[in-house]
């Protein structure tokens, strides 16, 4: 039975088992389902520059400030907070934060140098504990310098 990995920083903690896990919602994509602020222009080009599509297939992207979507509410009431890290549902696991970056690392292409850069980086879940709060620091900055809010709670 899959379970969920949470992010704390550190190091990854199980939230629950995947049996609790909604089922896939009718007509849903059968791949990979990313949660992310669909607001943060960074965001938002790193899930279209991935090429996730050419290297695992249908991918569903959902905009975590859509709050009455099901996977948000699903995301929400697990606790999860997306103004600190994005979401990735994938083969039964539901993973966040750095590593939900890990995953996306591994299912990008290798073509270009953006995706070569970002799986060097990601590659390693260490490494992606370390740099992925800089990045959510720098998201919330550039949010805020772009006179956007973070997602609302």
């Amino acid at each position: 039975m899959g379970e969920i990995a949470r992010d704390t920083g550190a190091r990854s903690a199980i939230l629950a088992p995947m049996d609790q896990l909604s089922p896939p919602l009718p007509g849903a994509a059968t791949g990979p389902v990313i949660i992310y602020d669909g607001e943060c222009p960074v965001c938002t080009r790193y899930v279209r520059m991935a090429r996730l599509r050419e290297a695992a297939g249908e991918v569903t992207l959902v905009n975590a400030r859509e709050r009455d979507h099901p996977r948000v509410a699903e995301v929400r009431a697990r606790g999860l907070d997306l103004n600190e890290g994005m979401v990735v549902l994938l083969d039964g696991q539901m993973h966040y934060g750095s590593d939900a970056m890990v995953v996306l690392s591994a299912l990008s292409t290798r073509s270009g140098l953006f995706n070569r850069m970002m799986r060097v980086a990601f590659a390693s879940p260490r490494r992606a504990r370390w740099l992925y709060p800089v990045l959510v620091r720098g998201r919330l900055l550039l949010l805020r310098l772009l006179g956007r809010r973070p997602i609302e709670d």
